[in-house]
Parts: C-alpha cells; structure tokens; sequence
C-alpha cells in the first residue's frame, strides 16, 4: 500500500511538472481529499495542510485538478532560509526540503517497519517531524540554525513535536530516552550529509542505542555527483563502514528534483 501511494505521488508531480506554468522558486502539491489513488486518512489531509497554511515559507496556494485529482498547489521561497542555514560553520548541509507529503509517506514506511520515535536531524522547518506526530509517533527536530527552529516554533502550535536548536553531531540523544528511534539525516551525501551522519553515528555511544536505531539517507542519482564507489545513492560507504545493511528504498518527490525525471530515492538501514 505504501509502495503503491509513493507511485501515485510520483505520477501527481510528473503531470503538475508538465502543466505548472508559473516561476515560484518551490512549488508542490497536496490532495484535498482522501481517494482511490490516495487512501490517506481526512484528518492528517487536514493536518498537512496547517502545515503548509500556517508556514511562511509559503507565500501562495490555489485550487488545481491534477491528473482527476484536486488538488491544492503551494507555492514557496526559501532563499531567506537557504542563506541563514549556509552561515553557520558547523552546518553540514544547506536547508532544501523534501515535499510534505512525500514526508508524510517516508514516515507512513518507517512506522510499518515497526520504529515508535523520529528523530528528524537536520529538520529545516521540521516537516519530517510534524508527519511523524501526524501518524502518532513521538518526534524529536535537530536544528542548528535559529532562524528555522523559530519558524518551527510557528508550527509545534498545531502538534508539538520537540524542535531543539543544537548541533546534531553534539547532542544528547540518551536523554531522550529512546526505544526503538529511526533517524532521518537531512542532506545529500555529497552535500555534507555523509558528514552530518558520521557525527550523529559516532556521537552515539549506548550500544542499546545503536543496535535498536534505524536510519533513513536521501540519495540522489543525478550524474552532477561522482557516484559513491558502493552504491546505494550516494550512501554505500557510510553504510559499510557503519555496519548497516539496507532494508528498504522508496523514492519521492522532493523540491530539488521537481524538473528531474528521477525522484529522491530515501534509503532505510539499520545495524547487522
């Protein structure tokens, strides 16, 4: 079913791709209602669109059918927080956000392989966060740049979903109290997140912690990157070195891959 609904998604943004005739520098699309091709419960429908209401990096929305599907188009900027992410020196990769409701899906599949709690590292506006709350998992945002954890702070009025202001590679996650956590690690490999996930990785040192953790990369196969010698999108590497083994790989649309032919593919590990 998951499966089945990223495909769904995928075609959506393809024929919005072929028919968006305006210059919003991000531009994505969410169902009115729940359908055949998009079984998605009213209510988190309802949610993801306070998200996206309520988050002012969108300046515009309107009505479209997409594909017999009706739909609302956002429309957004995000070069005031794209500048602010890439002034800090410890920042590892800039702020590019997935689309919600592929966040919403890449959460759908991590709460079926059987994780309770999200930590969302590298949140942005902590989209992958607020899904996770959506379909009732505890969710935890690392953000190191304040001007995007106080836009966050905008949004947890909706559904809280613990946004901290720390560096992902110092923090404490022992505190937490973690059960069984799947970490999403926000950034290309070759954009500083092969970097970002090494911290997080070696900054956890409960074995406990280690063993019970998932992990969730965004790769990409465009040939502007020199591909990772193991794989993977970018993440084979990382993924040896760390004794992980892949579990699941599911593609989706993101904002950097709306005039791409492929979509994001968001890879799923966890220790051997």
């Amino acid at each position: 079913m998951i499966d089945q609904l990223a495909k769904n998604l995928i075609s959506l943004k393809k024929e919005f791709a072929k028919t968006y005739d305006g210059n919003s520098q991000m531009q994505e699309v969410i169902p009115i209602s729940t359908s055949d091709l998009f079984q998605i419960k009213q209510q988190d429908l309802e949610l993801l669109h306070q998200f996206a209401t309520k988050n002012p990096i969108y300046y515009n929305s309107y009505e479209k059918i997409i594909d017999d599907t009706k739909c609302i188009v956002y429309e957004g900027d995000i070069n005031k927080y794209w500048l602010n992410s890439i002034q800090h020196g410890s920042s590892n990769a800039p702020f590019s956000p997935t689309w919600i409701l592929s966040a919403y899906v890449a959460i759908l599949m991590a709460k079926d392989l059987g994780y309770s709690e999200v930590i969302d590292i590298g949140s942005g506006d902590g989209r992958i966060a607020f899904c996770a709350k959506v379909l009732d998992m505890e969710a935890y945002s690392i953000e190191l740049d304040e001007s995007l954890v106080d836009l966050q702070k905008i949004l947890v009025t909706t559904l809280d979903f613990h946004p901290f202001c720390s560096n992902a590679i110092t923090f404490d996650y022992e505190s937490l109290n973690l059960s069984s956590p799947v970490f999403f690690i926000g950034g290309l490999a070759q954009m500083g997140g092969v970097a970002l996930a090494t911290g997080v990785i070696e900054n956890i040192v409960s074995d406990d912690l280690r063993k019970s953790a998932g992990w969730v990369f965004a790769g990409t196969l465009s040939q502007k990157y020199a591909p990772d010698p193991k794989n993977e999108a970018g993440w084979g590497t990382l993924i040896e070195n760390n004794k992980l083994k892949k579990i699941k790989i599911i593609s989706l649309p993101t904002v950097w891959t709306f005039h791409e032919t492929d979509e994001t593919p968001y890879i799923f590990a966890e220790s051997i």
